[in-house]
């Protein structure tokens, strides 16, 4: 009986790890496809990665991985997927965005605006002064970003923090200041900020990104201010929605 019960705990060892490996393959199906790793390629030639390292996050739209420049300086590579990409159901995002009129609606060209959109907009933040990561490079579907974090470890996001007040006063400043700029976030929660060492609060999460002159800019604009507000509220900092946009708003 003892030899029956190792062998069943051993063969469902077997089993998990058959799981995780096909599901690692999988994964890496759907990210490593030929034209990205041609892009990577082109990425790494040109000198400005040394080396994929890990991933650090994974998602339904994109992976984040952390690497390595040639100076020995850390980097993140977000890779935005081709062959499972749900881009097609986030057209609000892009019709309507005088940036991206004439792309051609196929999947890899929805696709590559939407890694276009994410930089364009992180260009946007640096000129502004909001913090954000840096953008670095952008080859088709695969951009090349300043890496937050410390010692290869990335920043925690908003919801992983203890919620200070001073991160509410930052992120809404950061939103004034895009804003005035002509941009909005579009996805804004306790999730697309992450928090440094210092207390700093970056913005992340560009894709979505809209300017002033697209049709659902305001919506978003109120939207992404009452995600925020609201994740706040739980700790007694966030003030009233309308005084908060008044004053996004005003002059």
């Amino acid at each position: 009986m003892a030899e029956e019960g190792k062998s069943s705990a051993s063969g469902k060892k077997k089993d998990k790890s058959v799981r995780q490996l096909k599901q690692r393959e999988k994964v890496e199906a759907e990210v490593f496809d030929k034209p990205t790793l041609i892009s990577i390629s082109k990425i790494m030639k040109k000198g400005i990665i040394a080396n994929l390292d890990y991933p650090v996050s994974t998602g339904k739209e994109a992976n984040i991985f952390k690497a390595t420049a040639p100076s020995g300086a850390s980097l993140a590579v977000k890779i935005y997927k081709i062959t499972t990409s749900p881009f097609f159901r986030k057209q609000d995002y892009m019709v309507g965005d005088p940036r991206f009129e004439k792309i051609k609606w196929s999947e890899r060209e929805v696709v590559f605006a939407f890694a276009r959109k994410e930089f364009s907009n992180l260009e946007i933040c640096e000129k502004s002064g909001v913090p954000a990561p840096k953008p670095i490079f952008l080859q088709n579907n695969v951009l090349v970003l300043g890496f937050l974090g410390e010692q290869d470890l990335p920043y925690p996001t908003l919801v992983q923090t203890v919620a200070e007040e001073r991160f509410l006063d930052d992120i809404l400043e950061s939103v004034r200041k895009l804003y005035k700029a002509g941009l909005v976030h579009g996805d804004l929660s306790e999730y697309n900020v992450m928090i440094g060492n210092d207390g700093t609060a970056y913005l992340i999460d560009w894709g979505q990104g809209v300017v002033l002159a697209h049709p659902k800019a305001e919506e978003f604009l109120e939207r992404d201010v009452r995600n925020v507000l609201n994740f706040f509220r739980k700790f007694g900092f966030a003030g009233e929605n309308e005084k908060t946009m008044e004053w996004i708003r005003s002059e």
